[in-house]
């Protein structure tokens, strides 16, 4: 009976360990190859805002284009121009993006697009739980390959009672918060504000990757796992501030949402993840955590951190 409950209690820590303040500061420096060293805000930045737009924009119109039997609604009130876009196969943005299949298979979409697609999965990691690995393709160097998504909380916004027993929040490096659990408070808060914010049939933001059948095959961000001794980091945390002119008919496809509707700047930390190397086929994304001018993963900034000022 003793041998089981240490079993347990080895096992809950093996698991807890890494969102243990002091355990984390003892081991950060242990091995510096799980730190992306950040001597500037101005370097943090792998691939620019632009390149992360455009992979975006291109990845969006491809899953709108495949799922145009349940976007009618929506198709309605676009201008006849913005439509064509989506309704002319002649319109389509080159050879590699799926044509309209009349069936909305965003995996599928998401391979011809942009050449990969990821999955959730059991970690390959111990006690890491679900891991997200690459099931098909090949991912080259600079490709935003997952978005983190949840519900975004500024300094000063209550988060405690979500936050509790919860490993999906977090931290930017301006003390913004983003709380990627899909399940129990977090989830009720995230659609509750989710429908707040609908402009009649638009939808501003994804609700589907609270399901297990996301229309946004990138809203997985969540799910990647930390680096270990073992198993080097191959993707890095960027984070990326999603423009005013963003499609109207696209932003239901961005997993994000604000926790309150009045909050007085752009919508924050859509977070992309820029591949530092390539990655091949049924290969587990694991993350690095930076050092100085950057942000942990699982909602814990270390000490050694530099947080830099807040943008407007």
């Amino acid at each position: 009976m003793f041998r089981i409950v240490m079993k347990r209690l080895q096992d809950k820590w093996k698991s807890y360990r890494y969102r243990f303040v002091p355990w984390i500061a003892l081991n950060l420096g242990k091995n510096e190859r799980t730190i992306r060293q950040v001597t500037e805000r101005s370097k943090d930045r792998l691939v620019s805002d632009e390149v992360v737009s455009e992979t975006l924009l291109h990845l969006f119109r491809a899953l709108l284009r495949n799922d145009v039997a349940q976007q009618g609604e929506v198709f309605r009130l676009l201008p006849a121009s913005t439509r064509t876009r989506y309704l002319s196969p002649e319109t389509t943005e080159g050879p590699d993006i799926g044509e309209p299949k009349g069936e909305h298979r965003p995996i599928e979409t998401m391979l011809l697009t942009v050449g990969f697609c990821i999955e959730r999965k059991p970690s390959s990691l111990p006690f890491a739980g679900t891991g997200v690995f690459v099931t098909r393709g090949f991912v080259p160097k600079g490709s935003t390959v997952a978005m983190y998504p949840g519900t975004i909380y500024q300094a000063y916004e209550p988060i405690l009672f979500q936050s509790i027993r919860n490993p999906f929040v977090f931290r930017c490096i301006d003390h913004v918060l983003i709380d990627g659990n899909d399940k129990g408070i977090s989830k009720i808060v995230y659609r509750s504000c989710s429908g707040r914010d609908r402009l009649g049939p638009f939808r501003l933001s994804d609700i589907t990757w609270l399901t297990a059948n996301t229309e946004n095959p990138l809203a997985v961000g969540q799910y990647v796992n930390n680096c270990s001794n073992e198993r080097a980091a191959n993707v890095c945390y960027q984070e990326y501030d999603v423009p005013e002119a963003f499609p109207l008919e696209l932003r239901q496809y961005l997993p994000n949402v604000n926790y309150r509707h009045d909050t007085q700047r752009h919508r924050y930390g859509v977070k992309s993840i820029s591949k530092v190397e390539g990655v091949r086929d049924e290969t587990s994304l694991r993350v690095q955590t930076q050092k100085k001018c950057g942000r942990a993963s699982r909602g814990w900034v270390p000490r050694v951190y530099r947080p830099a000022e807040s943008t407007n």
